[in-house]
């Protein structure tokens, strides 16, 4: 790496490079005890035979999350997710048609509540378990796909990130199965109950769950 003739050239001016730059997200659905990742095959573009992320371009009058946002929209209906920022990707020949940064987010949601609604564009869109992902994955995105996840497990060591994932109220096995298949691992009870209850984010509504060999207590996450 050469040093700059000055500080100037460092600076942002009407010379400087430009590029395109995308979001891409990683939307993560939990069914059946599985936890599973939401994927599109468009109709056009580059890799129409090619199963996707959803994402798409930013334009000069939006946020990274203002384009997220629209993407998902766009592309899947769905509407007031959130998300959060993952990682920057760079490398200069990861699109075919020109220099391209993507932006990645991700987004937990329950797939119940968030039917797929095939847009103008899709040609399918459909929601795979993390160890059956389509080989034919278009651009890095199973470079994407693995650092969300990685960073999904990580959040989890910290904070409680998953309540979008669970209905509104929960049993502790249930909230359990989600962090073990998140993490990919069997987890011992008493320590896991000891550290969510540490963690002072849930309360117990007092109810039981019905239908269910010995009742077992419903939780809810405390309102902020």
């Amino acid at each position: 790496m050469t040093k700059p003739e000055s500080l100037a050239s460092l600076q942002v001016d009407h010379n400087s490079y430009e590029c395109s730059i995308t979001t891409d997200i990683a939307v993560f659905g939990y069914v059946e005890n599985r936890l599973k990742i939401l994927l599109t095959k468009r109709a056009v573009g580059k890799y129409t035979d090619h199963w996707m992320l959803p994402g798409g371009a930013l334009q000069s009058n939006e946020t990274l999350k203002d384009c997220a946002h629209k993407v998902l929209f766009a592309l899947t209906g769905f509407q007031e997710i959130h998300f959060e920022q993952v990682r920057a990707y760079s490398d200069v020949d990861r699109h075919p048609m020109k220099r391209v940064i993507t932006v990645s987010f991700y987004a937990l949601v329950q797939p119940e509540k968030h039917p797929l609604i095939l847009k103008s564009g899709v040609e399918e869109i459909a929601w795979f378990d993390l160890d059956k992902i389509p080989n034919n994955l278009g651009f890095d995105h199973a470079e994407i796909i693995k650092d969300s996840h990685l960073f999904l497990k990580n959040n989890l060591k910290d904070r409680l990130i998953v309540g979008e994932l669970l209905p509104e109220k929960f049993t502790l096995p249930e909230l359990q199965n989600l962090y073990e298949n998140i993490l990919g691992l069997e987890l011992d009870k008493r320590n896991f109950r000891k550290r969510i209850f540490q963690m002072d984010i849930l309360e117990n509504t007092g109810e039981k769950k019905i239908g269910v060999k010995g009742g077992p207590m419903l939780y809810a996450y405390k309102e902020a």
